[in-house]
């Protein structure tokens, strides 16, 4: 059996914006992708971007909705210093702050920013699991 990729599509509202906010700011690397959506190879999975109408066309769902989604995105680093270095990146690079990093409950630390769209992202360090790929 072929190995299976994962992929995680957000509808934007402004494709190029966002590409922009991922790319540039983030340091995402682009994969090579037709000009109505975008490819982001993130170790073992893809993110993709496309409209946001177009996308809840293809799901025959209402575009239309505000507040929680109900999920979160994750990106796990390797120290606090680490956490709020990648906070204060995407803040610079148009994401909206929403928790900044500190020690939470389970005994990491952790914060969140809301990317241009509003899609969550939780950015944390776990000192007792590597969530990661090792070297």
């Amino acid at each position: 059996m072929k190995p299976r990729i994962s992929m995680i599509t957000l509808g934007v509202g402004d494709l190029e914006k966002s590409v922009r906010f991922y790319e540039d700011g983030l340091g995402f690397p682009r994969m090579e992708s037709p000009p109505t959506v975008a490819f982001f190879t993130l170790n073992g999975s893809w993110l993709g971007l496309y409209g946001r109408e177009a996308l809840a066309e293809d799901a025959q769902v209402s575009a239309h909705g505000s507040g929680f989604n109900s999920f979160t995105l994750a990106h796990n680093v390797e120290s606090e210093a680490e956490v709020d270095a990648l906070l204060a990146q995407a803040v610079s690079a148009g994401a909206t702050l929403v928790k900044p990093g500190q020690k939470v409950f389970w005994g990491g630390y952790s914060g969140y920013f809301k990317d241009p769209d509003g899609h969550l992202w939780e950015i944390a360090h776990n000192p007792f699991c590597w969530i990661g790929p090792r070297d």
